[in-house]
């Protein structure tokens, strides 16, 4: 049974004679970008070309919807913006370069496995500092009086998505004004065929660039972001970041990784019913077994490149952190978790840690069925390198009926 709800299903009906971009997918990119680089009075081209693979990509999508094709747009164009700001508060404030990002943290590791807790919990500190989803989108936005009128614009703006999708807010809830993922700074990578659709013309394009420059632009929007505050240290946290350790530490010389870990036949059905949530937003209709085909494929190349990457750097640059741990005792895990790090647990942060792990009240359980999407057994044994590793480690344990 398909989860796209009524109202996108008629939405999609509406704007079908009207929406016909992904019909010349370059002409309409060329469209954005002479609006956007009219408006701004400037332009990158370079990276508004290199944004146009990902419209591209979006056209190759099989079911693609009129919603689909208009969501992505949005965001593609939304990012060419932000990205002609940063350039013009570097150009305008040289300094801002100077800026040190001094001992970043990265949280990643597979998908659904507590790295927004982690994330949560680490970026709680006075001490520490993670960017807002707002402020990745809007970076250097500097106006106190609006600041709050733009907030409730977006905050208005998921609320929309959520009625497209409306398992969101029990999977993955979306809060504007708090610490999120930094693929919303990261022009390019897998997060686009994940939650939009198979791209596969566009995903062999992004897997044969060298993605050094993505994370400089991601470091220079951190320099935006703390330029004229007191330094704090970063906490950055996206899943895939696992694949790219090598790359970012050219970038990040100094940073360390919070590498957390669950059982991946587990892992990977939550991801699978994220997927079909997401990608309902952007097709007429969902194909498990697709999904399931393409997130086992998706998630064992991440986890191998990531154990192939591991070999290779220094035991004290990587922190383990068990799912089962963590969301059963996080006042004996999280304490442990700042000084693997080398950071301070004080009192603040004890008396603080109920409400940061807190769910709010009356959230519904995540439910799925990997069955849905694929055989438990050929996961088991398709993850076996990884398993390997959790068992050596002594990381895998009995699953929880918590979600986080």
């Amino acid at each position: 049974m398909s989860r796209t709800p009524r109202v996108t299903r008629a939405l999609n009906t509406v704007l079908g004679p009207v929406v016909k971009g992904y019909e010349d997918p370059d002409r309409a990119w060329a469209k954005t970008v002479a609006q956007v680089e009219k408006k701004a009075g400037a332009e990158d081209r370079q990276f508004a070309d290199d944004l146009g693979a990902i419209m591209r990509g979006a056209a190759e999508i099989p079911r693609l919807s009129p919603l689909g094709w208009s969501l992505i747009l949005a965001d593609v164009k939304a990012r060419y913006v932000n990205r002609l700001r940063v350039n013009h508060l570097l150009a305008e404030h040289p300094e801002i370069a100077d800026e040190q990002i001094t001992a970043p943290v990265i949280v990643c590791g597979l998908p659904r496995t507590a790295t927004t807790l982690a994330h949560r919990v680490l970026s709680a500190s006075p001490d520490h500092r993670a960017p807002l989803l707002w402020e990745m989108q809007n970076t250097g936005f500097e106006d106190p009086r609006s600041e709050q009128k733009l907030i409730k614009q977006m905050e208005q703006g998921a609320g929309l998505m959520e009625r497209f999708a409306p398992d969101i807010p029990h999977i993955h809830p979306i809060n504007v004004d708090r610490p999120e993922e930094s693929m919303f700074l990261l022009p390019h990578g897998s997060h686009w065929p994940t939650l939009h659709g198979l791209m596969p013309e566009y995903s062999a394009w992004a897997a044969a660039r060298d993605q050094t420059g993505d994370y400089e632009y991601l470091k220079s929007c951190l320099q935006v972001l703390q330029h004229g505050r007191a330094p704090k240290r970063w906490f950055l946290k996206y899943p895939a970041h696992l694949a790219d350790m090598d790359t970012i530490l050219k970038v990040f010389p100094d940073a360390t990784f919070v590498w957390t870990h669950r059982d991946p036949v587990t892992v990977i059905g939550s991801f699978c019913s994220l997927m079909e949530t997401f990608w309902g937003m952007y097709q007429h209709d969902t194909d498990r077994q697709v999904i399931g085909r393409f997130a086992l494929d998706h998630l064992v190349g991440q986890v191998n490149r990531g154990l192939e990457l591991r070999r290779n750097l220094p035991p004290a640059s990587i922190v383990d952190v068990p799912y089962h741990k963590l969301s059963a005792d996080p006042f004996t895990e999280v304490p442990r978790l700042y000084a693997a790090i080398g950071a301070t647990w004080t009192a603040r942060d004890q008396e603080h840690l109920a409400d940061v792990v807190a769910k709010p009240k009356g959230t519904p359980s995540h439910r799925y069925d990997l069955s849905d999407y694929l055989d438990a057994a050929e996961v088991e044994q398709t993850f076996g390198p990884y398993n390997r590793l959790l068992d050596r480690l002594d990381l895998r344990d009995a699953e929880l009926t918590v979600e986080l």
